[in-house]
């Protein structure tokens, strides 16, 4: 715990943030082991060396592409696809592009944070998402969406590529975003699945 010792122009409320994230981390490693095996082929997350945190996966979606891009494209319901909360606050679309103001709430950055960004459809299947503006000094997420088994599947490839405006360090980010990404996947196929259904 020498982390933790009082350090000169440290205040005690600096210490206690310290404290909380030391803690947090234990916990979130401790919760990501005991994750039951996903079916997902492979999600990699890990902080980058000059700063932020890239995410990669492949994916196996229980329905049609048309219906993950549906989904995916469902920009009102967005905070429907995540366990962190968040709420649309203004969303706009010109000329095939979406622009998407959301407010999210994360148990490791207190208060609202503001993520803005542009996504569009990729002309052969999928989607990508920028940073417009924000809280946030890097958001780049791709999902490229291919026909899989008879055509009643998807096979997914994702990334992620996020750098937040925080004192919290990009491993402890890594962390919960492995755990955020399973669960996230997890509730796209549950939906597809319901979809496929219909």
């Amino acid at each position: 715990m020498l982390l933790l010792a009082k350090q000169p122009g440290r205040s005690s409320s600096d210490l206690l943030t310290l404290a909380v994230l030391v803690f947090l981390s234990f916990l979130l490693v401790w919760v990501a082991e005991g994750v039951a095996a996903t079916d997902f082929e492979k999600l990699e997350v890990a902080a980058e060396s000059g700063g932020g945190v890239r995410a990669t996966a492949r994916v196996i979606f229980p329905a049609p592409p048309a219906i993950i891009l549906a989904l995916l494209t469902d920009y009102p319901h967005w905070p429907d696809l995540f366990e962190v909360r968040m709420r649309v606050a203004e969303l706009n679309i010109h000329d095939e592009i979406a622009t998407i103001d959301l407010r999210i709430e994360h148990p490791l950055m207190p208060g609202e944070h503001r993520l803005i960004t542009d996504s569009r459809m990729l002309p052969n299947g999928g989607l990508v998402t920028d940073l417009r503006g924000g809280d946030f000094k890097r958001y780049h997420r791709v999902w490229k969406l291919e026909p899989a088994g008879a055509g009643n599947q998807t096979r997914a490839d994702f990334e992620l590529v996020v750098e937040i405006e925080s004192m919290v360090p990009d491993w402890l980010v890594a962390i919960a975003m492995r755990q955020e990404l399973e669960t996230h996947f997890r509730i796209v196929k549950q939906k597809a699945l319901e979809h496929a259904k219909r």
